[in-house]
C-alpha cells in the first residue's frame, strides 16, 4: 500500500504558480491597480525559485515582469476565468517519497462563480510538460488548496464551514470526507475549526485566511482584539478551539477595517502569507498594523527573509497573497 504524505509549505520548493489577471477576468475594471501586486509577487518569488505564470498573452505578460529573474520564469498561455491559483492549482502529495500531483475539482467556491476554464489549468500545464515526469491524478473531490493546512507530520487543519459546505461534496458525510482526506493525503489527524470567518470572504472560511501552520509546533492565527468589531465573537471562539490543540499559538495583529467603494467590508488578513524558499511573503494593506504583522511573522520564521507586499488591491476581489499562489515541492517543476 502506498505511503502518502502532504508536505508542509515550508519544505523545499521547486516553483510557485500564479495565474495572471486579464481583461476577461473579474479584474477587468481594476487591472491597473492589481497588476503591480502580481508583478511584485512574481518578481520577489523569482529571487528564490522558479515561477510558473499562467496568462492570456505570454509576450505582454513577460514585458510587465521584466524586473523578475528571467531564468526562473516559466510563462504559458492558457485560458482562465480568474486568478486564484491556490484553489485551482494542483496539490502535491508524496507517494512512497515521490511527488504526485492531485487535480481536484474547482467549482467556484461552492458554485458562486464560473470556474470551467480554471478547472482545466492543471491538466493544461501537465500536458504542456511543465511538471516533467510527475504523475497527475484526479483528486475525486471538490477541494481548494486554501481550504487545507498541513504540518507535514500527518496533521491537517481545516474548517467545517468550507469542507462540509453543501455545494461542494453534498453526497459525502463528514466521516466519508475524513476518510477520503486520510486516503488522499496520508493524514492521521484532521483538526476541525467550527468557528471563525472574515466579512467579504467568498470561500466559506478558507483556513488560509484564519490560521496557518508556521512549523511542526506553531500556528499563527487571526485574533480580533476589538470587542465592537463584528468578528470579535467568532474569532474568540476559534481561538478557544485552537487552544485545545497541541500547538504553540501566535496571534496575528488585527488590521484596521478596509472597505470597498460601495461600503462593504473587505477580507483583510495577515494569515494569508506565502512561505517560499528562504523567505515569507506577507500581505500588507496600508494600515497601521502592517509593520507589527511583519515583526510577528519574523519571529515565527527567524531564518527567512520577511517581505511585505501591498495587497490592498487584491482584497477588492476578496482574496489576498496566499490565494493567488500555489507552491510545488522540490522535484515537480524543472
Amino acid at each position: 500500500m502506498a505511503q502518502r504524505r502532504l508536505p508542509a509549505e515550508w519544505e523545499p520548493q521547486s516553483a510557485v504558480q500564479f495565474t495572471f489577471p486579464h481583461a476577461d477576468s473579474d479584474w477587468a475594471e481594476s487591472l491597473e491597480e492589481v497588476i503591480p501586486c502580481f508583478v511584485e509577487c512574481i518578481t520577489q518569488v523569482s529571487r528564490f525559485e522558479k515561477v510558473v505564470v499562467v496568462c492570456a498573452d505570454v509576450d505582454k505578460t513577460r514585458a510587465l515582469i521584466q524586473n523578475a529573474r528571467q531564468d526562473n520564469l516559466r510563462l504559458v498561455a492558457l485560458p482562465s476565468n480568474d486568478t486564484w491559483a491556490r484553489d485551482h492549482g494542483a496539490i502535491t502529495v508524496e507517494e512512497n517519497g515521490q511527488p504526485v500531483l492531485l487535480d481536484f475539482m474547482f467549482n467556484g467556491w461552492g458554485l458562486k462563480f464560473a470556474a470551467d476554464k480554471d478547472n482545466l489549468i492543471t491538466a493544461g500545464l501537465w500536458q504542456k510538460g511543465f511538471f516533467g515526469d510527475t504523475p497527475l491524478r484526479k483528486g475525486g473531490l471538490v477541494l481548494e488548496g486554501g481550504g487545507i493546512e498541513s504540518d507535514g507530520q500527518g496533521n491537517l487543519l481545516t474548517t467545517a464551514e468550507c469542507l462540509l459546505s453543501p455545494n461542494r461534496n453534498p453526497h459525502l458525510s463528514q466521516e466519508e470526507i475524513e476518510n477520503r482526506l486520510r486516503q488522499l493525503f496520508g493524514v492521521n489527524r484532521i483538526l476541525w475549526l467550527h468557528h471563525g470567518y472574515l466579512a467579504g470572504d467568498d470561500t466559506d472560511s478558507h483556513i488560509d485566511t484564519l490560521a496557518r501552520f508556521c512549523s511542526v509546533d506553531t500556528i499563527a492565527y487571526a485574533k480580533c482584539t476589538d470587542a465592537l468589531d463584528e468578528h470579535y465573537g467568532e474569532l474568540a471562539k476559534m481561538e478557544a478551539e485552537l487552544q485545545q490543540m497541541p500547538y504553540k499559538l501566535v496571534p496575528l495583529p488585527w488590521p484596521d477595517a478596509c472597505y470597498a467603494d460601495d461600503g462593504h467590508r473587505l477580507p483583510a488578513t495577515y494569515a494569508n502569507f506565502l512561505i517560499i524558499n528562504r523567505a515569507v511573503l506577507v500581505p500588507t494593506y496600508g494600515v497601521a498594523q502592517d509593520g507589527e504583522a511583519l515583526g510577528v511573522l519574523q519571529g515565527c520564521f527567524p531564518d527567512r527573509e520577511i517581505i511585505g507586499i501591498n495587497c490592498r488591491a487584491l482584497i477588492e476581489q476578496h482574496g489576498s497573497l496566499h490565494c493567488i499562489s500555489m507552491q510545488f515541492p522540490e522535484g515537480v517543476v524543472d
